[in-house]
């Protein structure tokens, strides 16, 4: 087979890192996520006119996953 018509399987590594960001990307959607649920659920049993659960949790969510995307590149 001659050079120009050889196919480039080196595309393995691309896929790899792909996919290890997309779940990432996920993972940070659900951890934000379910912060964000759980304060808007302790605002709404509690009847609070502002929500600052929602907004703590959220936040606390946010850095707890920024955590898990660090702690994850590092390796």
């Amino acid at each position: 087979m001659p050079k120009n018509e050889q196919i480039d399987n080196d595309h393995s590594g691309e896929s790899n890192s792909l996919a290890k960001f997309t779940g990432l990307a996920f993972q940070m959607i659900a951890v934000i996520g379910l912060f964000a649920y759980a304060g808007h659920r302790i605002d709404k049993a509690t009847n609070h006119s502002v929500q600052w659960a929602t907004a703590l949790l959220a936040l606390i969510g946010v850095f707890i996953s920024l955590y898990l995307v660090f702690k994850s590149l590092k390796n």
